[in-house]
């Protein structure tokens, strides 16, 4: 069964501008599905309306077959969303907040203990018990608000952006903490998130926005094949080097996307050796200092980059 349908989705704001221009997306039961997109690309618009904080203009919406137009409070009732500011209370104890969760929720209190010490556990939160909520860092606070909203017992949790301004080690510790709450609770997972490397560790399904409407939707090896041309990478000492070799490199591959990314340059390749072969002896010819240079196959770096774009960067 299908946790979320959406066709053709648009949201025009009373300004005039349109957010999201005919969205496509199809949410399978129990998987955890991942919105890529630039700011302004319409995920905190879709992800706004999918929660029922917002009314689409138009389009098809249902939510486990529930249509979002005529029955919002059904749909409200079996998710929860983690925004980007936690919503936890530094006031209150950690068990003071996750029984207070249950009271807006209207659980029995029995069942409400019973499934406190169940997520206390689950996400590693007994070692803190102690200590005051205020005295938590952003990533412990992070983990107790998604505890909070997983009272509720939702069947879609909506996260957005659960690891920005983490450091690595804390996102690696929610990265599993999301996949046991897919495989534990059965709980269907919807997350914005920038960082790439983060989908394609986490996700079953990729959808990647631009300008308001879906351009691509499938799992990260899909996404992979979407470009059959392999990369060819040239890697300078340091981005100003980039730069400098980024002016000669745009200008023999006229018509090819070639694309910076700090100290080395991607071009999609149409003949890979004769590429790096004409490459190799331009970098020579005009005296250009760079590091190395090499063919590799597409990340999904490469499809988001080839996608959202807008020209030679």
């Amino acid at each position: 069964m299908d946790a979320i349908y959406v066709e053709n989705l648009v949201k025009k704001y009373q300004n005039g501008m349109q957010a999201l221009n005919g969205v496509s997306l199809t949410v399978k039961e129990g998987e955890i599905f991942s919105l890529l997109g630039e700011n302004g690309a319409g995920k905190s618009t879709l992800i706004n309306i999918l929660t029922t904080y917002l009314r689409p203009t138009s389009g098809t919406i249902s939510v486990f077959g529930k249509d979002i137009h005529n029955e919002a409070a059904v749909i409200r009732s079996g998710i929860a969303c983690v925004a980007q500011r936690t919503s936890i209370d530094t006031h209150l104890s950690l068990t003071e907040n996750m029984m207070f969760q249950s009271k807006l929720y209207k659980i029995p209190k029995t069942e409400a203990k019973d499934r406190m010490e169940i997520l206390i556990s689950c996400f590693g939160l007994e070692r803190y018990l102690k200590y005051p909520v205020s005295s938590y860092s952003g990533g412990v606070k992070r983990r107790l608000d998604i505890a909070l909203n997983m009272m509720s017992n939702p069947k879609i949790l909506f996260l957005d952006e659960p690891t920005v301004g983490m450091d690595v080690q804390s996102r690696m510790a929610m990265w599993e903490m999301m996949k046991k709450i897919r495989s534990d609770f059965g709980t269907t997972i919807f997350l914005t998130t920038h960082y790439l490397e983060e989908a394609e560790s986490l996700s079953d399904t990729i959808c990647i926005m631009k300008d308001g409407k879906e351009v691509l939707q499938g799992t990260p090896h899909t996404l992979r094949q979407y470009l059959q041309q392999n990369i060819l990478k040239i890697t300078f000492a340091d981005k100003g080097a980039a730069k400098i070799g980024l002016k000669q490199i745009a200008k023999f591959f006229s018509g090819r996307k070639v694309v910076l990314h700090e100290e080395h340059l991607s071009v999609c390749c149409e003949n890979s050796q004769v590429d790096l072969k004409q490459a190799g002896h331009l970098l020579f010819e005009q005296n250009i200092a760079f590091m190395g240079i090499e063919i590799l196959q597409p990340s999904l770096e490469d499809v988001f980059i080839r996608l959202t774009s807008r020209g030679v960067s």
